[in-house]
């Protein structure tokens, strides 16, 4: 539960600002709008303990935009979304979504004190596709390594990956999804979520 816990709340990095700049370098953007983003739950952090309505609103107004929950979803579900209508689709992407989103906001303000190490960076003109390596670390706790795969869209850089200490976030719900599908079917598989995503509330 703990490395889940952390591979949902890693996401929190790369919470990108509504000002940041399709044309920033992938590093860049990371890591600027990163270290914003912990200095403002540092100041907040109280606030949103008292109310968490305000971190699930950061969320959503702040990561929605810059995460391409689509190709996520698609890759989770892997050849049962070729097989799923546009209808439930769109509903799994919805409610996927959402479960990102509620699961790392329980979980987020424990990871206001973290610092992040950049490590390396290599890109060519012609990527489209890169890797932003990453090392986490909070006092009095281990090094966690991070690598963030990103895609270039015509809407600018989107995450659609986050691998924490070799584990893959898309791989792991993959696994858990497609077993669910194959076994129930992509209706009843929506339906859980829902209902997952419903009784949680707010946060």
């Amino acid at each position: 539960m703990r490395l889940y816990s952390l591979v949902i709340h890693l996401l929190v990095v790369l919470v990108f600002s509504t000002q940041a700049s399709s044309g920033q370098s992938p590093l860049a953007l990371v890591r600027d709008t990163s270290t914003q983003m912990l200095m403002t739950l540092r100041d907040e952090k109280t606030s949103i303990k008292q109310n968490p309505a305000l971190l699930h609103e950061m969320v959503t107004e702040n990561v929605m935009p810059y995460f391409d929950f689509e190709r996520m979803a698609r890759w989770t579900l892997g050849k049962y979304w070729r097989n799923a209508n546009p209808q439930q689709r769109e509903e799994f992407v919805k409610e996927f979504r959402t479960l990102l989103v509620r699961s790392y906001g329980r979980v987020l303000v424990d990871y206001a004190d973290a610092e992040i190490v950049y490590l390396p960076f290599r890109m060519k003109d012609d990527d489209t596709q890169v890797k932003v390596h990453t090392e986490l670390s909070r006092p009095h706790d281990n090094l966690v390594k991070i690598t963030y795969n990103l895609h270039s869209t015509t809407n600018g850089w989107k995450v659609y990956d986050v691998v924490i200490e070799g584990v893959s976030l898309v791989t792991n719900y993959r696994s858990t999804f497609m077993s669910m599908v194959r076994k129930d079917g992509i209706d009843q598989l929506i339906y859980l979520l829902a209902s997952k995503n419903n009784k949680a509330g707010p946060t």
